[in-house]
């Protein structure tokens, strides 16, 4: 059985779309990956880096971050109003407290800045989310590797 990770994203997402196809490239059949965006274009660009699945909207993330082991995404989703006012507050709740385990890339553009963090460039950051989601895949045993 495969280990279920949830990517969201908003506005175009190249972010999700970077992430997507590193995880589906580094652990194809092992993790199936959901993608759910904030809007259709994110959404679709997800799904065409090769997400297993698609959905859009508040009510497609809140209804699937209890699903999933992990939540991947830009820091922003864990805060109301933020790419620009698509992630919601019924959002960002849904997301913050899922059992899921949130792995998220510090990116400045929503308005957060975090101190201590080291600046790198998106592609590092994919490369780090991408080890961590190894670490989850490891962690599931033999079972997710079905």
């Amino acid at each position: 059985m495969a280990v279920r990770i949830a990517v969201v994203d908003g506005q175009g997402g190249g972010l999700g779309q970077a992430l997507v196809s590193k995880i589906k490239e580094g652990f194809g059949k092992q993790v199936d990956v959901l993608a759910l965006g904030t809007n259709a274009l994110a959404t679709a660009a997800m799904l065409r880096a090769g997400a297993d699945e698609g959905a859009t909207g508040e009510n497609a993330v809140v209804v699937n971050s209890g699903k999933v082991v992990a939540i991947l995404g830009a820091v922003g989703i864990l805060v109301a109003d933020s790419m620009l006012g698509e992630l919601t507050p019924a959002m960002a709740k849904a997301i913050a407290t899922s059992p899921a385990q949130k792995i998220l890339i510090p990116l400045n553009r929503c308005g957060i800045t975090i101190l201590g963090v080291r600046a790198d460039k998106m592609a590092g950051y994919v490369q780090e989310a991408l080890e961590r989601v190894g670490e989850l895949v490891s962690a599931q045993g033999p079972q997710a590797n079905g």
